[in-house]
């Protein structure tokens, strides 16, 4: 549904050069709800605003829903009205809601349909059934100073549904709302991507709304994506930073001779005593520096850091019957007394 190739932004002022975007590629399939993670700077807010063209790439490509929006733009008034419908059929929410306080909640919804000149009662009939989906029908009289942070946002949701698009664009849409609010939120993003089969592209700084709500991630770092894939993939790939933040578990070794390792639960083997077994089986003390577990995309899936007494060469054994129960093991950390013992680790692990 979204596919960028190749996508570049730089910015120039006072005679200096800023890369936002350095050849971002990006792939959202239809239908999913896809998630761009990073710290602030990183370039995912340009990313999103590339997408829809509200900022124009310095070069690369924006495919929407089989349409190259980069090679409409700026091509003569033919292309720019097929810009400006093929933008129509994306929807964008902001961090900061941007409602017109002087309008009320209905007439904040009719905008969008005033400019594309759909008639009056079509305005009313459309903004009512958004306002009933986004659970806000007794507010359409309401003035945004009078709406919560919460309902704010539901209507900004519901503004951007007014052109039925099939593409729905976050921008941080719940970086300024309470966790309750945030979950309720993020809760109606998921609801709508299902009952109306819209594809979401979000940006967000806080690696639980991946957690609760994305089918596929991106990680992004001085404006390259650096990560990327379905989040089950993502915690299946070994030294993959967006897990690790994902279910961040931490813990450090307690002394010399230990090795850490991080293990990370897929479906069936996240409900069996496997760390149990393993100390029955072996006839080791095992324990536990740090523990995460949650459900994401309907599974359950967790991460745990665990010391075993020894070298790392005196564990192989025990990780490999961890890995034979289908589990991913990940060696941390060891606890050495002398530094050239831990480079003969690494070239064991490698």
């Amino acid at each position: 549904m979204i596919t960028t190739t190749g996508l570049t932004k730089v910015y120039r002022s006072r005679g200096r050069e800023v890369t936002a975007l350095d050849g971002v590629d990006l792939h959202v399939r239809e239908g999913e709800v896809y998630g761009v993670v990073g710290q602030s700077g990183a370039g995912k807010s340009t990313l999103i605003r590339c997408v829809n063209l509200l900022e124009r790439p310095s070069s690369g490509t924006v495919t929407v829903n089989g349409r190259d929006l980069t090679a409409l733009a700026g091509r003569g008034p033919r292309a720019n009205a097929a810009l400006r419908e093929a933008r129509s059929r994306i929807g964008m929410v902001f961090q900061h809601f941007n409602l017109l306080s002087s309008r009320t909640v209905q007439a904040n919804i009719e905008l969008p349909l005033e400019i594309l000149g759909v008639s009056g009662k079509e305005r009313e009939r459309k903004a009512l059934e958004l306002l009933d989906l986004v659970g806000l029908a007794d507010k359409a009289k309401a003035y945004p100073a009078q709406l919560s942070g919460g309902q704010k946002q539901r209507v900004g949701i519901a503004r951007a549904l007014a052109g039925d698009p099939k593409v729905l664009l976050s921008d941080e849409s719940t970086s300024a709302l309470d966790p309750e609010t945030t979950r309720s939120i993020l809760q109606l993003l998921r609801d709508l991507n299902q009952q109306l089969g819209l594809t979401v592209l979000l940006i967000t700084h806080e690696m639980d709304v991946v957690k609760t709500i994305c089918d596929s991630a991106a990680l992004m770092k001085g404006g390259r994506v650096v990560e990327s894939g379905t989040v089950s993939e993502l915690l299946a790939t070994p030294g993959s930073e967006l897990a690790a933040e994902l279910f961040p578990v931490g813990g450090e070794p307690s002394g010399a001779d230990r090795t850490v390792v991080d293990v990370t639960f897929h479906g069936e083997a996240a409900t069996q005593p496997v760390i149990s077994q393993l100390s029955r089986t072996y006839n080791i003390d095992i324990s536990i520096l740090g523990a995460a577990m949650d459900t994401v995309a309907g599974k359950q899936i967790g991460r745990m850091r665990i010391e075993l007494p020894g070298r790392f060469e005196e564990n192989v054994v025990p990780i490999g019957f961890l890995r034979e129960q289908g589990l991913q093991v990940d060696v941390a950390d060891v606890a050495y007394p002398a530094p050239a013992d831990a480079a003969l680790l690494k070239e064991g692990v490698k």
